[in-house]
Parts: C-alpha cells; structure tokens; sequence
C-alpha cells in the first residue's frame, strides 16, 4: 500500500471515479460524506462522516492527508449558497493539511461563447449566479496558490454521465428512459457541436493530474469522448439500449414559455446558451501532454446502458 494517503470530500459519481482509479494504483483512500456510509464500500478504503462546512471536524479528518480532492456538490438549486462555504472549507483544510488539493470543476465560468471553441485561457464571462460562484470560487483557489497557502489544480468537465449520474442533461432523463423504452428528455438546439464527459474518464485524469508535480496552479480541461450532436448521442444510446429512439425535445421557444413554471427548467436557465450554440470544450492540453485517456463514446454509453438497466428502478 502506498505510503500517500488520499482523501476525497463527496462521494458521487465523480468521487467514486476517483476512488476507483486511486484503488487501482494501491493507494491509501478515505471517503468523506456527511452519512459516513459508502454503498458497496471496497476493502482498504475508508470512510469518515463529516459536515465539509464543519473545519475543525474537515481539519481532523485531513491530518497526514497528502492529497485532498473536492468532488463535493451540493443541490443545483443552492450553489450560490452553499459552494462556496465548500470550497473555502475544504481549500483552508488541504493548506492547514500541508495536502495538495485537487479540485472538480465545470465550465460555467466561461459564461457564453457563442460557439467558439472553448479553451482554458477564455476569461470568465458568466453573468448568471451559478457561472459567477463557479468563478468565484476558481478565483479563490488560484489566489491561494499563487500566495503559496497550497498547491492547487483544478480538472474541467462538460455535461456528464457514466454510472451513478442521475442529474445532468445526460443523465436520468436520458439513460434510464432509454432502458425503459421511454421518450429521452432533451433541450434545445440537438444538431450542434456539443462535447460530453464521461465520469469514469474524469476520475482517471484527475489521479493523473494529482500525480504531476508540475500540474498545479492551473485548470485543466479533461479529455473528453469524440465529439458529437445531442440527437446523435440519443441515437447511440437507444441504439445500445437496444430500443427504438423515441426523444421529446424542449426548444427554445418552448423553453421560454415554459420556464416561469417548472422548477427545473428555472434553475437550468441561465446555461440555455449551451443548449442553443455550439458547445465544442479543447482538451488537447492535457492530451497533448498525458495522451488520451477518454473512452471511445461508443463504449462509454455502452458502459452507462449497463449501469442504468441494472439499477432500473432504484432510488437515487
């Protein structure tokens, strides 16, 4: 076993990923939720029970900590509230740790691109309250590297979905529909360039991000899948489902008229423009650098099929 130890805050879908990639590599992990409970907990790896916004409880957890990743995510309705109470807990317990911090992270910061291809050097264009706490938060942790309180990285990903991933866009509504023999639910313009991530693929580069003394102190996009359409990635995992593609598409029209009414479509509102544009993330930094470790699309919706048909019908 190794001598590091490895300790990641939130145990979803993204948390899980990295636990597994870690196990792989022998490494000393502990799991840190507020249940202090890990479904199918696998031998060597520990878990804690923690409030994160708690930093004496955080702090005690982390001590001999090497390596501390936040893969935490509270309710989408509360990021503005409660991520960055998160984020700075968890960034004052790597530094208070001596622990290098690794950090899961998203894109809305960018704000609208119309189209453009999205690059890690685009400045932080968000108008809404969650792309704006997202670059808040960003901005938080580069500072405190930067001042030498830690040293910090942080991995960027697109809309996900893998086993375990019930709320994204690609997530419930789609993978388990399709199982079933349901109607994907989908938004937006769906014959655009549009980038996916695939969670297992997300917790491989994040280890392997964590492993380069030379990583820190930036963001990095993660290798992604192939490229595709919405209405081609619908096709491919009916098509894996073994079902006939059935697909009900909100347009953006509908979507306006729609929204004053239904919850979820409030929240998801100010991100429209990346259901409505070409949303195409480079990667190539990394895969310049580490070569590619993104599963071939086919594959990893083949993966996911699985997952979903075999967990049909649980709570999540």
């Amino acid at each position: 076993m190794s001598s590091e130890r490895h300790l990641i805050f939130g145990t979803g879908p993204v948390g899980k990923a990295i636990m597994a990639e870690l196990v792989r590599r022998g490494k000393n992990v502990t799991m840190v939720n507020r249940s202090g409970r890990l479904d199918n907990q696998p031998a060597g790896v520990s878990v804690a029970a923690a409030d994160v916004t708690d930093e004496a409880r955080t702090r005690q957890i982390a001590k001999g900590a090497t390596h501390i990743y936040n893969a935490t995510n509270p309710p989408y309705a509360q990021w503005p509230q409660l991520f960055p109470l998160l984020n700075t807990s968890i960034l004052k317990t790597a530094s208070a740790a001596g622990a290098r911090l690794i950090v899961m992270d998203n894109l809305y910061m960018y704000g609208p691109t119309n189209g453009a291809l999205i690059t890690e050097d685009l400045p932080y264009r968000a108008t809404g309250s969650k792309g704006m706490t997202r670059a808040r938060m960003a901005e938080e942790l580069l500072a405190a590297h930067k001042r030498g309180d830690v040293q910090m990285l942080m991995g960027r990903a697109s809309d996900f979905f893998g086993p375990g991933v019930f709320d994204s866009s690609v997530g419930e509504r789609l993978f388990a529909n399709a199982v079933q023999g349901k109607p994907a639910q989908m938004l937006g313009r769906i014959d655009l360039p549009r980038t996916y991530s695939y969670v297992p693929d997300i917790g491989t580069a994040l280890v392997v991000l964590a492993n380069d003394d030379t990583a820190y102190g930036k963001a990095w996009h993660l290798p992604n899948p192939e490229t595709t359409t919405a209405r081609e990635f619908v096709r491919l995992v009916y098509e894996s489902a073994g079902q006939p593609l059935r697909m009900q598409v909100v347009s953006p029209l509908m979507r306006r008229v729609l929204t004053p009414f239904i919850p979820i479509l409030r929240e998801v509102a100010e991100m429209s423009y990346s259901n409505e544009q070409s949303y195409v993330v480079d990667d190539s930094p990394y895969r310049q650098r580490y070569g590619s470790t993104a599963t071939p699309l086919r594959e990893a919706i083949a993966h996911t099929v699985t997952w979903f048909r075999q967990h049909a019908g649980r709570q999540h």
